[in-house]
């Protein structure tokens, strides 16, 4: 063709669609992403992409289109081997075929998917998520918190007006008018691509606000959501949510809504429940224990208590009984002892009286030996100076002396007084 020929952009989107369709005549397998997706009279409309695997960067994209004589039979085929709804984010391993419009521009019509690899991606990326909270040494930080001992505040993160989170209520609202259980609700996005994110900005907020509000802690961070289709549940296995959950130090209960698949959130979780209405029977289900418990052991208490009175009723009416015994021995002994010592007493008083009789009567005949008329009867006489009587010469001071003799008195004149020789 000349440099000067030209064609018109009809020609030429002509040449290039012949090209196309002889270069890429048959259908082909390719791996991407789905970024969005729309369903209009039974034809689902595409937009196919590819990321750089570091930067995350689209680096290729276009339109694909199952047409709805084909939808009726790969869609629903897909979702029932997958259990998964087609819809935007997932990866997905399709068969394609290249269509160029003039008009339209390049387009493929997607022929079949696999649901295999579909399935197999969700649980690649949950693997390594989990791998990574291992080796970081996260993944059971919150199943190793001890269980409340009593649940009394509770923190609930929900979608707004979920179906799941009216089931929570109903018990919730029952438990909170008893006085038994408080529960401040925040709410969150619990699907697509999004969702991570909103749960991690709302669960810090609502922690904020909590210490603003409450001096303690909650006994309980409760996460929930209802039941919905399968495929929202991969949008919940995020590495950073899960981190950030696992170093929570309050136990973590999640109800996400789903009996047969796991999320990383059950993984990490202190427990995990199939549904929100699980998550509240399990909380009244603790309460109800615990009441039990201590209506136990306050009846425990009280047996014992009675048995211990009971005891030491016992044991002290065997005290005061032998108490009663030595006291009475006792007094019986003193008693004894006080007889004998009267005994003694009145014996030794008696001996004391009759020695002290034979004293006497000895000292009466002494007395009675030496009365001076039985010692003058003898031929003593008493000499008396100026009536005084004397002992000795020194003491005579008069001439005159009285003798008293038995049986009379002598008046003498003193002529001469002679001293015994020493």
């Amino acid at each position: 063709m000349s440099e000067r020929q030209q064609l018109s952009l009809s020609e030429y989107l002509a040449t290039v669609q012949e090209v196309i369709h002889l270069t890429f005549d048959g259908a082909v397998w390719v791996k991407a992403e789905i970024r969005n997706l729309s369903i209009k009279g039974g034809h689902y409309y595409l937009e196919l992409a590819e990321k750089d695997e570091e930067s995350h960067k689209v680096i290729a994209s276009c339109k694909g289109t199952i047409w709805k004589f084909t939808a009726q039979k790969i869609v629903l085929k897909f979702e029932r081997e997958s259990g998964i709804e087609l819809s935007k984010d997932l990866n997905v391993l399709i068969k394609v075929k290249a269509r160029f419009d003039p008009q339209y521009g390049f387009s493929v019509n997607i022929e079949d998917i696999d649901s295999s690899f579909t399935l197999g991606d969700i649980a690649k990326r949950y693997q390594q998520i989990l791998l990574r909270l291992t080796e970081e040494g996260l993944l059971n930080n919150n199943k190793q918190l001890p269980v409340p001992f009593d649940i009394q505040n509770v923190l609930v993160i929900a979608p707004e007006n979920a179906a799941g989170l009216g089931d929570f209520k109903k018990d919730a609202d029952a438990l909170a008018q008893a006085g038994v259980c408080h529960f401040v609700y925040h709410s969150a996005t619990f699907q697509g691509n999004t969702a991570s994110a909103s749960i991690i900005q709302v669960l810090g907020r609502a922690l904020r606000q909590w210490a603003q509000d409450y001096l303690i802690a909650p006994d309980l961070i409760v996460i929930i959501r209802g039941g919905g289709a399968v495929n929202d549940l991969a949008y919940l296995n995020d590495y950073d949510l899960a981190a950030l959950l696992c170093k929570r130090t309050v136990p973590i209960w999640v109800g996400i809504g789903h009996e047969k698949d796991h999320t990383i959130l059950d993984e990490i979780a202190h427990r995990s429940f199939d549904t929100p209405s699980k998550v509240i029977a399990g909380i009244r289900n603790l309460i109800v224990e615990r009441v039990n418990e201590v209506s136990t052991a306050l009846q425990t208490i009280k047996l014992l208590s009675q048995h211990q009175l009971i005891t030491y009723q016992s044991q002290s009416d065997q005290y005061l009984k032998t108490i009663k015994t030595l006291t009475q021995n006792q007094i019986n002994e003193a008693q004894r002892r006080v007889d004998m010592l009267k005994s003694d007493t009145k014996y030794l008083a008696q001996q004391q009286i009759k020695l002290a009789s034979q004293q006497v009567e000895s000292l009466m005949r002494e007395t009675l030996l030496q009365n001076p008329r039985n010692v003058m009867a003898k031929g003593y006489a008493i000499v008396r100076s100026q009536g005084k009587a004397i002992r000795s010469i020194q003491q005579i001071t008069d001439q005159q002396l009285q003798i008293e003799l038995k049986d009379g008195t002598i008046d003498a004149t003193v002529t001469q007084v002679n001293a015994h020789e020493q």
